[in-house]
C-alpha cells in the first residue's frame, strides 16, 4: 500500500515486514539509527518490523536485505522495532506555509526513565520517531529538532501516565530513535527549539503521532 503525504514528493510504502518513506529527492537527514545516522543525504528511510525475540549478530545486514526487497537502491537510514506496523501513525502539523509530517512506531514493553533505569539488557519495545520537515533547516536547527521531538515524546509519554517496571515515569525506552529529514525548500531556518514555529510544529505532530501509536490496536 502506498500513501501519498503532504509534502510534495514523499511518500509512504507499506510492505509485509516494513514501511518505506520514499522522496523524489535527496534529503537532508539527521539520525540516531545505528544505520546511515548521523547526517546524511538520502532518499529512503526504512522502518523493519522484526519479531519480539530478535536477537541477530548482523542487524545491517538483516536491514540490506529487506532493503532490496523493498527494491531500495543506493543509501538509505534503517530502523528496527518489534512494533506491528498496523499500529504506526502518521500526524501532520502546518503552519504559515511550512509543514511537517511525523510517523511513529512506538512501544513501551522496554519502557525506562533516563538517569533513574540502570544500565541493562534491553527488551522488546521502542519508539521510532521519523519527523519530515519540508522546509530547510541548518546542522544546528536539525540537531534542535531532535531534542524537541524527544522533549515532546518524553511529555506525552508523562501525561499518559507510562511507567518503567520498577514505577517511575517513563522518558522512553532504551532503544528509541529519532530522525529529522528536511527537503531543504524554502527560507532557511537557523532554530528549530519548541518556541520556533518548526519546532512548534514538531512537538505537536510528534505528541500526537506517539500517543495514536501508543494507543492503537
Amino acid at each position: 500500500m502506498r500513501i501519498e503525504t503532504p509534502i510534495s514528493g514523499i511518500s509512504i510504502k507499506h510492505h509485509t515486514s516494513a514501511i518505506h518513506v520514499q522522496s523524489q529527492t535527496q534529503l537532508t537527514t539527521l539520525s540516531s539509527s545505528f544505520h546511515g545516522g548521523g547526517f546524511r543525504r538520502v532518499r529512503h528511510i526504512l522502518n523493519t518490523n522484526v519479531s519480539v525475540d530478535y536477537c541477530s549478530d548482523a542487524p545491517t545486514a538483516d536491514l540490506e536485505r529487506i532493503a532490496i526487497e523493498c527494491d531500495i537502491n543506493g543509501a538509505f537510514i534503517g530502523l528496527l522495532t518489534a512494533v506491528p506496523l498496523h499500529r504506526a501513525r502518521l500526524a501532520v502539523a502546518e503552519e504559515n506555509g511550512l509543514r511537517v509530517a511525523v510517523l511513529a512506531t512506538a512501544g513501551i514493553g522496554n519502557a525506562t526513565s533516563a538517569g533513574i533505569s540502570a544500565p541493562h539488557n534491553a527488551t522488546p519495545g521502542t519508539i521510532n520517531l521519523i519527523v519530515l520537515v519540508d522546509a530547510a533547516l541548518t546542522r544546528p536547527a536539525m540537531v534542535n529538532a531532535i531534542i524537541t521531538a524527544t522533549e515532546a515524546k518524553t511529555a506525552t509519554l508523562t501525561e499518559m501516565t507510562i511507567l518503567t517496571a520498577d514505577g517511575a515515569l517513563a522518558t522512553g525506552t532504551s532503544t528509541d530513535t529519532v530522525t529529522i529529514a528536511s527537503t531543504g525548500i524554502g527560507v532557511l531556518h537557523p532554530y528549530a527549539g519548541p518556541a520556533t514555529v518548526p519546532g512548534w510544529l514538531i512537538a505537536n505532530a510528534v505528541r500526537r503521532a506517539v500517543r495514536d501509536s501508543l494507543l492503537a490496536e
